[in-house]
């Protein structure tokens, strides 16, 4: 409830003696202290920070100033009780309080009487008890005389050694006649733990008090003679060091005038075999020896000599030859990777390809040099995995593994390292990597690739080619070491969300591996077996507190997270846990059951809409199909009609290709005016105005053409294409509709959005290998050729033509 800051009394204070105006009231407020024990005559500070505490200080100030000082058995208890407290204090006189902005309260305090608390009053607002007021025995006699004196006398050898008690002290134990203030005045002022002093505030027999003291001042005197032994001795060790250091430059002086500077001591020496100890390549250990010749000859302290000690370090550090055994176990690798990842077939059985091409090698006898490690790149939207990935590679072949991001790295040096003419100069992150992991075959991570940035420091990119090369990457060339490391061993992975930024040399050294987003099975899955066991374990649930239903996760991908990866919906799951870890926090339940309908409790109401799609659409909208570096969308494409001259307007911040495709499906669309049914001159008395809503999204690419055309047609027809249809192609003037590429990923997107029915070109056919079987089974496919064909199947014939 209090916080002592000081409990030095000032040496005024001790000599005089504290006056009562009357007799002590029976019954006191009692303010428990934390780590303070108040003796009569003691003037002391007290910080108070309690609401409880500072009501009690409020009203002792307002009445009598009379409060009971205690000390706590337990110093950090808060809101101690009187059984929580010793059974001896002291009854102390607030002399002052001052009140400050921090809501705290400082009040300076003196004690008066010893006190026995006898019984409990009240606890409201704060503790009142009954107390004991306790006289001193004193038995006057010779023992009592010279316990006394002898108190006095330590108590002033004490002051003399002690380097934080003032002098004043001694003067003033010398004008205290009373045997009992003497003996709380050194207490006071004395080091002792709150134990010591506890007790010797508990012993009102005067004799005994100042026979315990005795023994206290005795062992302080041996303390204090210690310390200033201990610290003489430091000053001569400092004298003799400097002394030292003085005999040493003048011997190197000496030296150096006679020309016999040869090695300085065991440090070039214990380089040396540091270097003998690296197995080094003949060529990096050869300018090792040079630079260790070179710093045997430079003072140390010249601040050559810390560059050549700092590039010296470097290079032992580096692990040249140190590399760990790869593990060769096919099965055991197999289960691994499936354990850390569901599906991703394509990616493991590279990994797999590649161990079953080492394990030969290795069993041919072959020398282990020649296995390049692979360079991969795995490319695809956030959350399906790609990082995790390398992890799971790396225990999978038994290697270490290191990752670092290259996001925003805009300076070549960063991966070449800095030349050591500059002042803090340090290698770049691929050897900082390898030194960090002590392997010279980890697996290495370079994660976002596709996000380097260059400008007048360099492009690093340029500076990766070397690296991601596996004809060049085994005397990969660092600024700062100067000296050829072989690279080839390593096992380089590189992640990116787009393959375009990356620049064609650097794509073409690596191999791409597409990683596209899951379907809502997968997802659940997923989910299922990994993401709620880690979000369980990470906030502390049981499998038997939090149960959620397997449609629930249905309702979740579909109401609540539109992605292609799952990091969204892990980020949901954790908010599930949350919330149902307050409610078992709070005893509302024991455990928690999730089906759709709870949802709403857990999530809110849903944020997208299942079934927007298969909504009836108006003449002039149509659906299409889009890629992004977050997986597939679905795209509206909306085109309206007024009077006017032919003027054609496009906006929605499309691109120079989407533009060209409008104008494209137009001429097509005009050309072929009579077949569709709109009067020719319709064109030059109308103006049409083509909108792809989300304005402030910026879209671009040739395969909405098709769309375009479709929405055209429908608009100037004014018939509604069919709901739950979507689309996507490139178109040409001529009427044919060309292939366009990620058609896994736009399928996906127009299944998570309830698309029935999805149009592609005919070329795209074989694409459709790639889409799961569960999509294909529930989906239909329309493969045009023309625009012509996506009419037909897109737009419903006219009522004439029906009939007949």
């Amino acid at each position: 409830m209090s916080d002592i800051t000081q409990s030095k009394p000032a040496a005024s204070d001790a000599a005089h003696s504290p006056t009562l105006s009357g007799p002590l009231p029976t019954q006191l407020p009692i303010l428990p202290l934390s780590d303070l024990v108040v003796f009569p005559h003691m003037v002391a500070p007290l910080l108070v920070t309690s609401a409880l505490s500072i009501r009690l200080i409020d009203d002792v100030v307002a009445g009598n100033r009379l409060v009971g000082v205690v000390l706590q058995k337990v110093a950090d208890q808060e809101h101690p009780r009187l059984a929580d407290l010793q059974e001896f204090g002291c009854v102390v006189r607030v002399m002052r309080m001052l009140k400050f902005p921090d809501d705290s309260v400082r009040v300076l305090v003196q004690g008066l009487k010893r006190m026995k608390l006898v019984c409990l009053v009240t606890e409201t607002p704060y503790l009142i008890a009954q107390i004991e007021q306790q006289e001193d025995i004193t038995e006057p006699g010779i023992e009592m005389s010279a316990l006394t004196r002898s108190a006095a006398t330590q108590f002033q050898q004490v002051v003399e050694l002690s380097p934080t008690l003032p002098d004043e002290l001694k003067i003033a134990v010398q004008n205290i006649d009373d045997p009992s203030k003497l003996a709380d005045i050194i207490a006071t002022n004395i080091n002792l733990g709150v134990e010591e002093k506890q007790g010797l505030l508990e012993t009102v027999d005067v004799r005994v008090r100042l026979s315990l003291l005795c023994a206290m001042l005795n062992r302080e005197q041996e303390v204090l003679h210690l310390g200033s032994e201990i610290q003489s001795k430091v000053n001569k060790a400092i004298t003799k060091t400097q002394r030292e250091y003085f005999l040493r430059e003048q011997l190197k002086a000496i030296q150096k005038e006679l020309g016999e500077a040869g090695e300085s001591g065991g440090e070039i020496a214990e380089l040396r075999e540091k270097i003998d100890k690296a197995h080094m390549p003949a060529e990096v250990k050869k300018v090792s020896l040079k630079e260790l010749d070179r710093l045997a000859t430079v003072p140390p302290a010249a601040a050559e000599y810390t560059v050549a000690r700092t590039y010296l370090d470097w290079l032992i550090a580096v692990p040249w030859s140190r590399g760990t055994e790869d593990k060769l176990d096919i099965t055991r690798a197999r289960r691994i990777l499936n354990e850390d990842h569901y599906d991703l077939e394509q990616v493991k059985k590279r990994i797999l390809e590649y161990l079953s091409v080492l394990k030969l090698k290795s069993e041919s006898g072959k020398d282990a040099a020649v296995n390049k490690g692979p360079i991969l790149c795995f490319v695809g939207p956030p959350g399906v995995g790609k990082t995790s990935l390398g992890m799971s590679i790396a225990r999978a072949i038994g290697r270490k593994f290191m990752r670092i991001s290259l996001g925003g790295v805009r300076d070549e040096a960063e991966i070449r390292g800095h030349r050591r003419t500059y002042i803090g100069a340090l290698p770049g992150r691929i050897i900082q990597g390898l030194r960090r992991v002590e392997s010279n075959n980890p697996v290495f991570m370079l994660d976002e690739i596709d996000k380097v940035g260059s400008d007048f420091r360099g492009d690093p990119s340029s500076a990766l080619l070397e690296v991601l090369d596996p004809q060049q990457n085994n005397s990969f060339s660092d600024h700062y070491l100067e000296v050829p490391f072989d690279l080839s061993r390593v096992m380089f992975i590189t992640t990116a969300n787009l393959l375009e930024p990356i620049p064609p040399a650097l794509r073409d050294r690596m191999e791409v591996i597409e990683l596209p987003g899951y379907t809502e099975q997968e997802k659940v899955h997923i989910a299922i077996k990994y993401l709620v066991p880690r979000q369980l374990t990470e906030h502390g649930l049981k499998t038997k507190q939090l149960n959620i239903r397997k449609e629930s996760f249905f309702s979740i991908i579909r109401q609540h997270t539109r992605e292609a990866g799952v990091r969204n919906l892990e980020r949901t799951i954790a908010t599930i846990c949350r919330r149902t870890a307050r409610r078992i926090v709070e005893g509302r339940t024991s455990s928690v059951l999730v089906t759709p309908k709870h949802l709403k409790d857990f999530l809110g109401p849903p944020e997208y809409f299942h079934d927007m799609a298969e909504q009836q659409l108006e003449p002039g909208i149509a659906i299409g199909l889009a890629w992004t570096s977050a997986g597939g969308d679905i795209l509206f494409i909306e085109g309206t009609q007024m009077p006017g001259k032919g003027h054609v307007t496009i906006t929605g911040s499309v691109g120079d290709i989407m533009r060209e495709s409008v104008q494209a499906a137009l001429s097509y669309v005009r050309a072929h005016a009579h077949q569709l049914g709109i009067e020719p001159k319709f064109f030059d008395k109308h103006d049409i105005h083509v909108h792809v809503p989300a304005g402030a999204i910026p879209k671009d690419g040739p395969s909405a053409g098709l769309a375009m055309a479709v929405t055209l047609a429908s608009l100037l027809t004014h018939r509604a294409i069919r709901p739950g249809v979507a689309m996507t192609g490139e178109i040409t003037l001529r009427g044919k509709v060309l292939p366009i590429g990620g058609v896994k990923e736009k399928v996906l997107a127009a299944a998570r959005s309830g698309i029935r029915v999805v149009l592609l070109p005919e070329q795209n056919r074989k694409d459709l290998h790639d889409v799961p079987t569960e999509i294909r089974k529930k989906m239909k496919f329309v493969f045009v050729k023309t625009i012509a064909d996506a009419f037909n199947a897109a737009i419903p014939a006219p009522p004439s033509r029906q009939a007949a």
